[in-house]
């Protein structure tokens, strides 16, 4: 039985995030109807992580088991004629039957991307959170190394969030900005249901002023969500890089 790890990237504007869910669209659903017409049968397609709806992956990695023999460069091209346009396979590899996308994950990097110009832009208003007022993006760059470490992350997570398990290791935070384009770049062992959308949000609190200069590490170290800033919007985030 081959164990193979496909590398895909999708706009989730369409869907439900990435799980499979009873009456809601999803890009699991879709890609594993796409094996199904490829492999004439149900494969089980296990992700490596979770993604919520409207939110994008410009690098998301994935396995399945088949016994069929088929070139790794024909899998690509196979499920791309099966799958719609928001959706592309673009590496099939071939892994150890030991390997599993999520638990054999060592780093997950996300970019969150915010449209700061004045007048809105209907052209990307599904890929970035339109904020139109001023942001001091090396202030912000600065503040954002308070996130960087190993903390319980408790008061950025969503209550929805069932994991008992709080506790993780921020390795990277980056803010900049490239025209009206503002960025927010963060890589960590594991992230929270919400994380970056929180911290995003909090970092404009932080623009705003309504959390002070060096106060961030007091607010993670209280573990009390209602101190963070809000959840910014899902379009703006991207699953960005899978480290193995």
């Amino acid at each position: 039985m081959r164990n193979l790890l496909l590398t895909i990237k999708y706009d989730g504007s369409a869907y439900h995030g990435w799980q499979v869910q009873a009456n809601a669209l999803t890009v699991q659903e879709v890609f594993q109807n796409a094996v199904e017409h490829v492999f004439k049968k149900r494969l089980a397609v296990i992700g490596c992580s979770r993604t919520d709806t409207c939110v994008h992956a410009n690098m998301y990695c994935l396995t399945f088991k088949t016994d069929m023999n088929i070139s790794c460069d024909s899998v690509v091209f196979a499920l791309n004629s099966y799958l719609p346009d928001d959706i592309a396979v673009v590496e099939c590899r071939e892994m150890h039957q030991d390997f599993h996308p999520r638990y054999s994950c060592k780093s997950k990097e996300y970019v969150y991307k915010l449209y700061n110009g004045r007048i809105k832009n209907p052209f990307i208003a599904k890929y970035a959170y339109h904020y139109r007022y001023n942001i001091d993006v090396e202030y912000l760059n600065r503040e954002c190394k308070a996130f960087i470490g190993q903390f319980d992350y408790s008061g950025f997570c969503s209550a929805k969030s069932d994991v008992a398990d709080t506790v993780r290791n921020v390795k990277n935070f980056e803010v900049w900005r490239e025209n009206d384009m503002v960025y927010f770049k963060v890589e960590a062992d594991g992230f929270l249901y919400n994380m970056v959308r929180i911290m995003v949000g909090t970092l404009l609190f932080v623009a705003e002023g309504k959390i002070k200069a060096g106060e961030l590490a007091e607010i993670i170290k209280s573990k009390d969500r209602k101190r963070a800033g809000k959840t910014a919007p899902p379009q703006g985030l991207y699953l960005n890089k899978i480290n193995y």
